[in-house]
């Protein structure tokens, strides 16, 4: 007789669920607080530029600052949490976003801004990688796709509280007292992760090759699936995220001609769409894998919806409603199952620095995007173009680079079974 093997005993780091639901709620707490202040500025963008003075430049590097700081802890992150795990890691970094958001609020000039939300970028740039690099050694691997599309969910939420609940509370505390208050609940999170995440045993290291040392990236880098997917996170999903949290907002009052509540009233829906985006894609993710369509095919089909509701968007300007960006925003959600297909691509010894590898690379992408897309406006409009049509000629170039990230996807995609 052959006995059975249950997944915990092949895998002696599985968590029962009542565990892993109370892992998933205190990871996803800290994650919406980072996507609330990762998006705030798309509705404090009226605020901060009329106290400030700001161009549309200055504007996209402000916010662009944020995922500037992001994404340069990536690689180390990626070693630190193979290393020492999801606990220690994410508890020392949630403690620099606490002083980010600090002096935010205390910043009284341009430049000091710039380094207050460079700092707030680098303190929350655990809060999806830490939980991701915990899911593959925690959770099974249909867990590991519902708990992703969830905790994106979970950031959508973060999105919508930064929309209208940030412009009711503006005349109340203002937008100094709104970064004193979100220091003081990641300080919650932070003790709520220190309760509830399990202590982290190391994993063996996979058969070490000459330029596969522990700690080393060499493997993530020239792996051909990574490859692949390194325009497509650029480009698609860093314009995507750069879209969502900054430009969308500026777009609805300067091309749409909306005041800076219809545009948070906007963005407020925008982010409910994306909320309830994620959701289903949590839902349905273990259903589709079941039947064979995984997240190289699932992405090759719907990237495609995200291209053509973009240019229709463009070609819309001013008469682009709140729903067009929205249409965008929910077709390029398909690009977010990359993320735990590269973590199920890689050992669970690498996944960490898989994850943050191509974190490293979505946010780069961000940070370019939302600050390259400023700098087009202001040159747009010293060529003697007008505010619309300044909007629509940069927004196009950023198209046509999507367009070709996708097309190289299609072009080098190689078999790969997630």
């Amino acid at each position: 007789m052959t006995a059975t093997v249950s997944p915990a005993t092949k895998h002696p780091d599985l968590l029962p669920a009542r565990r892993g639901m109370q892992v998933f709620l205190a990871f996803a707490l800290a994650y919406f607080f980072s996507a609330l202040v990762r998006a705030v500025t798309a509705t404090l963008s009226p605020t901060l530029t009329a106290e400030f003075s700001l161009s549309a430049q200055a504007l996209g590097l402000l916010a662009g600052a944020y995922f500037l700081g992001f994404a340069a802890t990536q690689l180390p992150l990626g070693h630190w949490l193979d290393r020492h795990g999801p606990r220690q890691v994410i508890l020392g970094f949630l403690a620099v976003a606490v002083l980010g958001c600090l002096a935010f609020a205390a910043a009284g000039s341009f430049g000091m801004l710039l380094a207050a939300r460079a700092l707030c970028g680098v303190g929350v740039s655990a809060c999806l990688m830490a939980p991701l690099t915990g899911y593959r050694r925690w959770f099974t691997p249909e867990a590991q796709l519902r708990s992703n599309a969830w905790m994106l969910m979970t950031g959508s939420r973060g999105m919508v509280a930064s929309t209208l609940p940030v412009q009711w509370l503006l005349p109340v505390i203002g937008w100094r007292g709104l970064f004193v208050g979100l220091a003081l609940l990641l300080v919650l999170a932070i003790g709520l992760l220190a309760w509830q995440l399990p202590p982290w045993t190391k994993a063996p290291q996979p058969e070490p090759g000459a330029s596969d040392a522990p700690g080393g990236y060499a493997e993530v880098w020239r792996h051909p699936y990574f490859r692949s997917l390194v325009p497509l996170g650029f480009f698609s999903y860093g314009g995507f995220v750069a879209i969502q949290t900054l430009w969308a907002g500026p777009w609805l009052v300067k091309v749409g001609g909306t005041s800076a509540l219809g545009a948070a009233t906007g963005l407020f829906w925008l982010n409910v769409c994306m909320l309830g985006t994620f959701w289903t894609w949590g839902w349905i993710n273990p259903w589709l894998v079941r039947r064979g369509l995984l997240a190289s095919t699932l992405m090759a089909r719907g990237m495609p919806l995200a291209l053509l509701a973009l240019a229709a968007s463009i070609a819309g300007g001013s008469a682009t409603p709140w729903w067009g960006w929205a249409l965008f925003c929910m077709g390029s959600s398909f690009v977010s199952l990359a993320q735990p297909a590269i973590g199920m691509a890689f050992a669970p010894a690498l996944a960490g620095r898989a994850l943050s590898a191509y974190n490293l690379v979505i946010f780069a992408g961000v940070f370019v995007v939302q600050w390259g897309i400023g700098l087009l406006i202001d040159a747009f409009g010293a060529l003697g173009f007008g505010t619309v049509a300044s909007f629509q000629a940069a927004f196009a170039v950023y198209g046509l680079l999507s367009a070709l990230s996708y097309a190289w996807f299609i072009a080098t995609k190689p078999h790969n079974p997630t």
